[in-house]
């Protein structure tokens, strides 16, 4: 699927720590869990960090990080398996996701299902630190992790979904910490799924010829050559949107300090998309790590 004139574009590198270091056995499940690829762990968990330090003032208790950190691994894990259950018969067809576990044969569908009710358990387990609101709000979560997979089946809007479930922790941070979830922390919330549209429309440029002829949907898809116009529009409603939540919460002028960053970083992403240059895309999706990261520290500037 590939040819010498450009990079191969497949998420897993073999030979990698995971085959070197790992036995046989561990292999695709760690992959499923996507161990070898912790981005998603990362721009799931930064959000939920970003909350917790809005909600507590400053940094939360060490407990509440572990918890949440605890909760970003196992359920961006969860979701990750349900989306690799659910897309079996479609990845082994995409270059980028070929090589999955399920994909390429190395694990069961049983196999699967068993490791994924591992990981709710696990996940669950971590509920009982929480309060009954907390967990309440945790568990309304659950239909959209399930309903993500197949989005892309009936509507080009995935990212959408995808960014809801993918930042609710912001919002059971809130619900643990204060005991409400407050007008500003539902404006970080939006702010936070029109980022995540913005990132994984680039992230599907990766991916759009593959999906176009399986007949998948994306916002890539519907965007087309109007994309990097649609992305910077998401980045700025985010950037709107956590300026709002900051004012609504009180945050100091600080935040707003670290708001101009963090639109100097979107605007940067925004200007170096190139639609025709996946690996190029890839790229800049991985770069909001750091949107994620500069988030949380205009929290805690904010906070002061």
């Amino acid at each position: 699927m590939t040819t010498s004139s450009r990079p191969d574009l497949s998420d897993i590198r073999l030979g990698d720590w995971v085959d070197r270091r790992l036995p046989i056995s561990w292999r695709p499940y760690a992959r499923l869990a996507r161990i070898d690829r912790p981005v998603g762990i990362w721009l799931t968990l930064f959000p939920c960090l970003a909350a917790l330090i809005q909600a507590a003032h400053g940094l939360p208790e060490i407990w509440l990080l572990v918890v949440f950190c605890l909760g970003a691994f196992l359920m961006r894990s969860a979701g990750s398996t349900v989306n690799d259950i659910a897309d079996r018969k479609f990845d082994g067809h995409v270059e980028r996701t070929r090589f999955r576990p399920l994909a390429s044969g190395q694990l069961r569908l049983h196999s699967a299902i068993v490791f994924l009710a591992a990981e709710l358990a696990l996940a669950a387990l971590l509920l009982f630190f929480l309060t009954p609101f907390t967990r309440l709000v945790a568990i309304c979560v659950l239909p959209l992790v399930f309903i993500y997979p197949l989005c892309k089946r009936f509507t080009h809007w995935p990212q959408a979904v995808l960014g809801a479930a993918f930042n609710w922790g912001m919002l059971m941070a809130w619900a643990e910490v204060s005991g409400t979830i407050p007008a500003g922390a539902v404006a970080m919330w939006i702010g936070a799924i029109a980022w995540q549209i913005g990132y994984d429309t680039v992230y599907a440029y990766v991916d759009v010829a593959d999906d176009t002829r399986l007949g998948l949907k994306s916002t890539a898809i519907l965007f087309g050559r109007n994309g990097k116009a649609c992305i910077g529009l998401f980045y700025a409603l985010a950037v709107v949107s956590w300026a709002v939540g900051g004012w609504l919460l009180d945050m100091s002028m600080l935040y707003a300090v670290g708001m101009v960053i963090v639109a100097a970083h979107l605007a940067w992403q925004a200007w170096r998309v190139d639609l025709k240059r996946p690996e190029l895309n890839y790229r800049l999706f991985l770069s909001n790590i750091l949107t994620g990261a500069l988030l949380a520290g205009a929290a805690l500037a904010g906070s002061w």
